[in-house]
């Protein structure tokens, strides 16, 4: 039997091998399948999941009317009891408060009604209103604003808990990853969009910026919905769109949910923000600097001015290069920036400095930007001419004339355009004459001098634009401006 079984194998070896073959086949088949099966068929069992904790949000505003002249009625004619009805309904001045709404988008993150969105969508709202998916409204109360990322919490009361989605991990997402953007977008209401993460850390301006960039539509009311991933987790903070018109081109930006989780926990525990300050002015380093000062490589944050504040007290001098940061390599400003921002305050941490040819670990205790900042409060210099040019842009600052003329509120702060040349980036991304812009690099400005201190402050961190907040008719609109022509 032995001898037989010996003489079949040797002449018939493919019995043997023919079914490995079609296992390697097999197996090669599977790898294949599941690597089509990849691309996902459908969202609509994520959009499922995820809806009913999307809302639509709905902003009023009472804005006042221009106070016009009362109409004169001869005593006895027959129109006269008419204008008395008339005024004694709108006031004095024959005009109402009107009510202006803005829509937008957001999602619940907790069974107890706590609601993520962008602050500019809720930003000066006396009412907010917020429409579930299921069909029924409650009203909200703003907990926590920040400027700084444009984000903000809001809270309703519900006698139910309600459905919420979880945080995701946008570190993990990576370019080329499907995602799903869903919001308010025109006031549709509950609209799904998909795409992919186009690229990551984006930077439009802000010192904290660090955005998702994605391709799945963003239009006019998804502000403040959620970026998701195929897991159903919130990734991303839909904040803004590059758009000349607008509407979506195919280039829109979330906030990373590594920002806004922080900046929303902060909220929700303190009903602000609490950054860390360190109290230096820096600037990236470049290939030039780095061998002006010796270093092997370019990278790092050079310290260009120590005012009064936790960096001086620690020793740190102005020519100092921080090449890390509690344990952190810091490659360059902006990361510094989010790292300090992010850090604990009154923290002693540790920080590397390259000084004169040699490293030196100095200890920092860190303070709170905030009480900085309010400590240093914007001013206007009056004597500054009223209107500046900027980037194509003539720009104005507001007075009583120039809000009546554009029928603002006498609450209405900001820089009024007061002409666009033809030729310009500004006029390419749709600015106008009349547009109002509130913010310049994600910081409020009132005056010329602050739009100017804002530019001067993107170029001094290496920002080869400047982000800025325009308003029009009352709709808030992002645009992004090049810096090279200003």
């Amino acid at each position: 039997m032995k001898e037989t079984s010996l003489a079949l194998r040797r002449t018939n070896p493919m019995t043997y091998v023919w079914p490995l073959i079609l296992g390697v086949a097999f197996l090669l088949a599977q790898t294949l399948v599941a690597a089509a099966q990849s691309r996902p068929d459908t969202f609509a069992d994520l959009a499922e999941k995820v809806s009913p904790s999307v809302v639509n949000i709905t902003t009023s505003t009472t804005v006042a009317t221009n106070a016009q002249p009362a109409p004169v009625v001869p005593e006895g004619s027959p129109f006269e009891d008419f204008f008395r009805d008339f005024m004694d309904r709108n006031g004095p001045n024959g005009q109402r408060p009107r009510r202006s709404q803005a829509l937008g988008s957001g999602f619940v993150i907790s069974e107890d009604g706590f609601i993520v969105t962008n602050n500019h969508v809720i930003e000066g709202a006396d009412e907010i209103l917020i429409e579930f998916f299921e069909g029924f409204e409650l009203e909200a109360e703003i907990i926590g604003t920040d400027r700084n990322t444009d984000l903000a919490l809001l809270k309703v009361e519900s006698d139910e808990p309600l459905k919420f989605v979880n945080w995701g991990d946008s570190e993990e997402a990576r370019v080329g990853d499907w995602v799903m953007a869903m919001g308010n977008p025109l006031g549709q209401g509950f609209s799904v969009s998909a795409g992919i993460v186009s690229a990551r850390g984006r930077a439009l301006s802000g010192s904290y910026d660090d955005y998702i960039q994605t391709d799945a539509a963003i239009n006019r009311g998804n502000s403040g919905g959620p970026l998701f991933n195929m897991n159903g987790d919130v990734i991303g903070v839909n904040t803004a769109i590059l758009s000349p018109n607008g509407g979506s081109i195919g280039i829109g930006f979330a906030m990373s949910s590594r920002v806004a989780e922080n900046v929303i926990q902060q909220l929700r525990d303190f009903g602000e923000t609490r950054r860390g300050w360190l109290g230096v002015r820096i600037q990236d380093v470049t290939e030039d600097l780095a061998e002006g000062l010796g270093l092997e490589e370019a990278r790092g944050a050079l310290v260009t001015d120590v005012p009064e504040g936790p960096a001086l007290d620690a020793g740190m001098e102005a020519g100092d290069v921080i090449l890390s940061f509690d344990g952190v390599d810091v490659d360059d400003t902006r990361g510094l920036v989010r790292q300090v921002g992010n850090t604990e305050i009154g923290k002693e941490v540790r920080v590397l400095v390259f000084r004169e040819g040699a490293t030196e670990t100095l200890r920092v205790t860190l303070g709170r930007r905030e009480d900085e900042e309010r400590a240093v409060p914007a001013s206007i210099n009056r004597d500054d001419p009223i209107t500046r040019e900027f980037m194509g842009l003539t720009v104005s600052n507001m007075t009583d004339e120039l809000r009546e003329q554009l029928g603002l509120p006498d609450s209405a702060e900001g820089l009024v355009v007061a002409d666009v040349a033809e030729d310009s980036e500004a006029y390419e991304e749709g600015l106008r004459a009349g547009d109002l812009i509130t913010e310049a690099g994600q910081e409020k400005v009132v005056s010329v001098t602050e739009l100017e201190e804002r530019i001067d402050e993107a170029k001094e961190a290496g920002r080869k634009s400047i982000l800025l907040l325009v308003r029009r008719d009352g709709d808030p609109r992002f645009v992004a401006l090049g810096l090279d022509n200003s």
